[in-house]
């Protein structure tokens, strides 16, 4: 995703409007969207010729396509988007048309999905299994199962692995999953023990451990899954780590010891006195690596100071030191919106840290989760009172970051 330096071509009200009658989908329109006149709404003929341009080499005409599509009704919407999703000429244009279709989710959505799983264009199997991430379907699974056996694109196989790893209740996925762990690729292996943290998976809590005990690229990710994963009985292991791991993955151990609940005061002091050491000093990049994610981490799982450490060190930070702190905090927020609307509420440099998010999301251009992200921000809108901050944020976030 490039960066993002265009003037917005549309209001925010007029982005607000239709993402508010695709967010009540048959409920009483709340607040300013009964108010919205029905001239402005974008037609069927507007969405079709809008669906054409989402595969535009011209950077704001695929943005201001896809901000109409936006903002038009699901009823308007759905249709021509699973429509391209499905045979448009233009593979990009379908990849969009699925991304966007996801955001207004519902049964059409689903069924485009489960089309796509075995679709020759890599992007749109992406997108069909993340969105089988956050929406399990028991139905899907035995797909998913049979996928993991030929999926062997490095841009697809994280997220089938995330798709399984959420339904880590299930003895089939535990016991092809658990194998993985200690098998295989580093760049899939580490996305597995990402993917089973994340989804508290104690059932691998073992497996994890013998990896977080070597040296070597994924000893960090293993560390952070245990922490995660919140078991203290593997707390011991992490205090002989303190000891002897590269002071590179210090600061993983110590999110991690917190995540479990020992500590936590005393590991997120050292966290803060190693990063403003570390964004100072150009020898300690590694370090910084570490410790920004660390931050991210905690601020993924709801720690209530974590985001505003990254943003009071990202801020005022150049690259080379921004580069990873924007990076920890866009992952944090994708994971975790509602902790950006309580931060944002309450700083003073709001600008600033809008600068911040739209670097992370310039670098992070995660479509799917994107997507994801601005379906968040438009309920947080639409709930709020107006005029309050809470509203204030959403509608900034909207046009800082184009949606």
């Amino acid at each position: 995703m490039m960066l993002r330096t265009l003037v917005l071509a549309a209001s925010t009200a007029a982005v607000l409007a239709g993402g508010a009658l695709r967010a009540s989908q048959g409920q009483a329109a709340r607040g300013e969207g009964a108010q919205t006149p029905a001239a402005a709404q974008p037609t069927p003929a507007d969405v079709t010729a809008a669906i054409d341009k989402l595969g535009s080499f011209d950077y704001a005409t695929r943005t201001n396509a896809a901000r109409l599509v936006r903002r038009a009704s699901a009823e308007v919407a759905v249709p021509p988007l699973a429509k391209a999703a499905r045979a448009h000429s233009d593979e990009y244009a379908r990849f969009r048309a699925l991304a966007l279709l996801a955001g207004f989710g519902g049964p059409t959505a689903r069924d485009v999905m489960r089309e796509v799983q075995t679709d020759r264009n890599d992007r749109l199997r992406t997108v069909a299994f993340a969105w089988f991430e956050h929406n399990p379907d028991p139905e899907a699974l035995p797909v998913l199962l049979d996928r993991l056996t030929k999926e062997r694109s490095e841009f697809v196989r994280p997220a089938l692995t995330r798709a399984l790893a959420a339904h880590g209740s299930d003895p089939r996925v535990r016991a092809v999953l658990v194998p993985l762990i200690a098998r295989g690729e580093d760049f899939f292996r580490g996305a597995l023990i990402e993917a089973i943290g994340d989804y508290d998976g104690k059932y691998a809590a073992a497996e994890i451990a013998e990896v977080a005990k070597l040296d070597g690229p994924l000893q960090d990710d293993a560390i952070t899954a245990l922490g995660k994963i919140g078991d203290t009985s593997h707390a011991a292991l992490l205090g002989t780590l303190q000891k002897t791991a590269a002071r590179s993955v210090q600061p993983t151990i110590s999110a991690s010891l917190c995540l479990m609940g020992i500590n936590c005061q005393g590991h997120e002091d050292f966290l803060r006195k190693t990063l403003a050491i570390a964004v100072t000093d150009k020898s300690y990049q590694d370090v910084l690596r570490g410790v920004a994610h660390a931050w991210g981490v905690l601020a993924a799982r709801g720690r209530p100071s974590a985001l505003g450490v990254l943003f009071d060190a990202g801020i005022p930070a150049a690259d080379p030191a921004r580069a990873p702190i924007a990076l920890a905090l866009g992952m944090a927020v994708l994971r975790n919106p509602s902790a950006l609307f309580a931060t944002l509420e309450t700083r003073k440099d709001r600008d600033g840290a809008l600068e911040l998010l739209q670097d992370a999301f310039d670098m992070l251009s995660e479509d799917y989760e994107e997507e994801r992200f601005y379906v968040e921000v438009q309920k947080a809108y639409w709930s709020a009172p107006a005029g309050s901050p809470r509203r204030q944020v959403a509608e900034a976030l909207i046009q800082k970051l184009e949606f």
